[in-house]
């Protein structure tokens, strides 16, 4: 009796999570996840959390590099904006008031949170050493916000906090403001988004996205090679089996593999305007456009 009951509540447990959420697709790969937490909870949470770590950090006071930060960062702003748009996707566009800056701290990282939050460490950049390289990395966090990773990531907890609580007989009447509530809980508890750590799925997606978003945005996307290879070598992420990342030599491997698809989209900086011009690319069964220029060269 005992186990046909264990089976009943976990089959009650699996019916009501896999009802409740919203089916999202995330942009390029075509995978598609489900979010418990609505659009305005993530933002509203990271907003707060933005403002927090900008109380307790220094703002860089090298005014090059932090132009550099926001000019490389906003060009990355305007075409992913630019491809949402054209793709049907516009009502995203919302969600995002970007922000970028260089703060004074020894870290090789930076970080985008959702709404487009970016916060770039003055560590990272003897690493990047150049404008295409901090793309290369700015690409990938970007891409995490769009394609919704911290929703993600917090739906898989509330999935196991609501298990948990239904196995224990004290599942609420009122589904939809128990997960505001188990998402408030999640967050007082230290969800943070500024060190979330995504899972290698999360992370490879985000490695493919970011690597297209910097070619749109007019960056040689094969600089993402050498950028990894340097930071391998100061890397001890040589076996994924217990990381959240990708080892090194995978990441690139990856990398490698879907190159092909970024320069498509690749278009040198300096070039000049001459006519508009639609690229598409098909992903996971659904065409994309991206809408470019053609150019030439000065």
């Amino acid at each position: 009796m005992k186990n046909i009951k264990a089976f009943l509540m976990t089959a009650v447990c699996a019916l009501v999570l896999s009802a409740c959420g919203t089916t999202s697709t995330v942009p390029i790969t075509g995978r598609k996840h489900s979010l418990l937490v609505d659009d305005q909870t993530i933002l509203s949470l990271s907003t707060q959390q933005y403002n927090e770590v900008l109380s307790k950090s220094t703002l860089s006071k090298d005014a090059n590099k932090t132009a550099m930060v926001k000019r490389v960062g906003q060009k990355l702003a305007n075409a992913v904006e630019t491809f949402l748009r054209n793709n049907g996707m516009a009502a995203e566009v919302n969600n995002f008031a970007w922000e970028f800056n260089l703060v004074q701290d020894n870290q090789v990282n930076a970080f985008c949170m959702p709404g487009g939050k970016i916060v770039v460490y003055e560590g990272l950049l003897p690493v990047t050493q150049n404008e295409p390289s901090l793309a290369i990395v700015l690409g990938h966090e970007i891409a995490h916000a769009v394609a919704k990773h911290s929703a993600e990531q917090m739906s898989k907890q509330i999935r196991q906090q609501y298990g948990t609580q239904i196995l224990g007989g004290i599942l609420g009447s009122a589904v939809g403001s128990g997960i505001g509530n188990a998402a408030q809980a999640i967050a007082s508890a230290g969800f943070s988004f500024a060190n979330l750590k995504y899972s290698r799925d999360n992370e490879t997606e985000a490695d493919h996205m970011g690597l297209i978003f910097a070619a749109m945005a007019g960056y040689d996307p094969r600089e993402a090679i050498p950028f990894w290879q340097r930071m391998s070598q100061g890397s001890t992420n040589q076996d994924d089996l217990f990381s959240d990342h990708p080892s090194d030599e995978k990441r690139i491997a990856h990398l490698q593999k879907v190159m092909p698809e970024a320069l498509q989209y690749y278009r040198p900086a300096n070039t000049t305007i001459t006519q508009p011009a639609t690229t598409t690319k098909k992903a996971s069964g659904k065409t994309y456009k991206f809408t470019t220029k053609k150019a030439t060269k000065k």
